[in-house]
């Protein structure tokens, strides 16, 4: 049976729109790629800071009566500094050669964070107006309409990929995140202080994910106990696209965003379960993921 243009148009503007929910999904998992390669530290609390950045963006836009855009250039600085404080007073303590300890302790934090989050907001769902941005369109023709907010936030992950790329291959703050993740020992050896690179490094990963909570926030409706499932997605687009590549992630988030809205295309039940089925195909084919570092 022929495929009518109708049908061909729908597949499109299934793709475009996968694509770009994608990006969302690429900035979820940044800075969880970027712990994990500087520190080999599996922040078990990164969808919970997602979403409480996405809570400081609402809160700073209610109580000040500010633009919500604002959100950006308060939040973003403020969990990045929070982000230093808590590496350089809690998390470097727990650093060594089992995994299990710096686990343990994310997981207590994840648990405060919604707990927090519960006590001063309620179980309600919040979301940030961007004064009609979020629901502003442009026509591509043929019926498909692409997002500016969606857009948006994929050219912001696609910059920030970019941005830490260059981070890492071209500054001396890069040079110090690969050399103390390749040998902290010998690192110090040669003056550079782990414990306030690890710091840095913590800090650039909380500032991705208040990035990306903010975007959300414009995005969708967010409440206090949505983190693990944005970790479920961060830890997805990682392992499909390959531990400790920056481009690799964008790509495995892209990938599981297209996998979602391919299976909503069937079945507004399936998405999130293809979504898992394109995740688990790579864990068995291909465990080092699709696109894995493959330079020092």
């Amino acid at each position: 049976m022929p495929i009518s243009a109708s049908d061909l148009i729908g597949w499109l503007d299934t793709l475009i729109q996968g694509v770009l929910l994608g990006g969302l999904y690429a900035l979820f998992a940044m800075g969880l790629s970027l712990a994990f390669g500087v520190m080999r530290l599996v922040n078990i609390a990164h969808g919970d800071l997602i979403v409480l950045s996405a809570f400081g963006g609402v809160a700073l836009a209610l109580g000040t009566g500010w633009s919500p855009y604002v959100a950006f250039v308060v939040v973003v600085p403020a969990m990045a500094a929070l982000g230093y404080a808590l590496q350089r007073v809690l998390l470097n303590r727990t650093l060594g050669g089992d995994i299990l300890p710096p686990l343990l302790v994310t997981f207590g934090l994840s648990i405060i964070v919604q707990n927090l989050l519960l006590e001063m907001f309620s179980a309600d769902p919040r979301s940030l107006r961007a004064g009609g941005f979020e629901t502003a369109s442009v026509q591509l023709g043929g019926g498909i309409a692409v997002g500016w907010l969606p857009l948006s936030v994929f050219f912001a992950a696609a910059a920030v990929t970019l941005g830490l790329e260059l981070l890492f291959g071209r500054t001396r703050l890069g040079r110090a995140f690969r050399a103390t993740s390749d040998d902290r020992v010998t690192a110090e050896l040669m003056g550079i202080g782990h414990r306030h690179v690890f710091a840095l490094a913590t800090a650039v990963s909380f500032a991705i994910a208040a990035v990306a909570g903010i975007f959300l926030a414009f995005r969708t409706t967010v409440a206090p106990s949505d983190g693990p499932g944005y970790l479920l997605y961060a830890f997805e687009a990682v392992i499909i696209g390959g531990m400790g590549s920056f481009w690799g992630t964008f790509g495995g988030g892209v990938i599981l965003g297209v996998a979602q809205a391919v299976g909503f295309r069937f079945d507004p039940g399936w998405g999130i379960l293809v979504g898992h089925l394109a995740c688990l195909a790579v864990l068995l084919t291909r465990p080092e993921g699709l696109f894995p570092r493959t330079r020092d």
